[in-house]
């Protein structure tokens, strides 16, 4: 299934949608304000499963990022000192995904790695899922090795592509072709570990 919604004034029904595919345990393809993504409900575990299956993700070996609404509730799902806060609350919403030491809260399958990436993109669409979710998205860009290829930036020729493999794609515009800036601060100090989209602001 392929939906438009306009990320200036997103059309609540659509909304709806989107997030009653993700209550049942399904997954979608959605905008954000970097590239096109694939997201779930990040704490059902089957679903999860089903991205990384998609993706050839193992869990174990790679990091797994999610998309929070705010940073109201980051303390729910990873630790984090008041300076890396301050870092994040300078730049987020932003193309940004922190890395951060994980905590308990997530499922299992995240605590593998023992850190999670945390994004809160500047995106009316994506966080107006997240919002009526009431919590957060697991994401993974649908690109593979930071390769850009021309339909990860259409979402009708998106949805020709994965609508045998997700219950619904979001048409949210043309997407962008930089990936984030991803910036670790698992061990305190932060470390740009891969230069995308966007400034960080100190």
């Amino acid at each position: 299934m392929l939906i438009k919604i306009y990320p200036e004034n997103p059309n609540l029904r659509e909304i709806d949608k989107a997030v009653e595919v993700l209550r049942d345990g399904g997954l979608l393809i959605y905008p954000t304000d970097t590239v096109y993504a694939m997201g779930c409900d990040a704490l059902n575990v089957k679903a999860v499963e089903r991205i990384c299956k998609i993706k050839g993700i193992d869990p174990r070996k790679e990091n797994l990022s999610i998309v929070c609404y705010d940073l109201s509730n980051i303390s729910e799902f990873a630790k984090v000192d008041n300076t890396t806060f301050k870092l994040m609350k300078k730049n987020l919403p932003g193309p940004f995904t922190f890395i951060l030491q994980a905590n308990t809260n997530l499922p299992k399958i995240y605590r593998n790695r023992k850190t999670v990436g945390i994004r809160v993109p500047e995106n009316n669409i994506a966080r107006e899922i997240i919002r009526q979710l009431g919590h957060p998205l697991l994401t993974t860009s649908v690109h593979h090795d930071d390769e850009i290829l021309e339909y990860v930036t259409d979402p009708e020729l998106l949805h020709e592509r994965y609508e045998n493999l997700v219950d619904l794609v979001i048409d949210g515009g043309y997407g962008g072709i930089l990936a984030s800036t991803v910036v670790d601060c698992s061990d305190g100090e932060p470390e740009m570990t891969r230069i995308g989209k966007g400034v960080l602001l100190y």
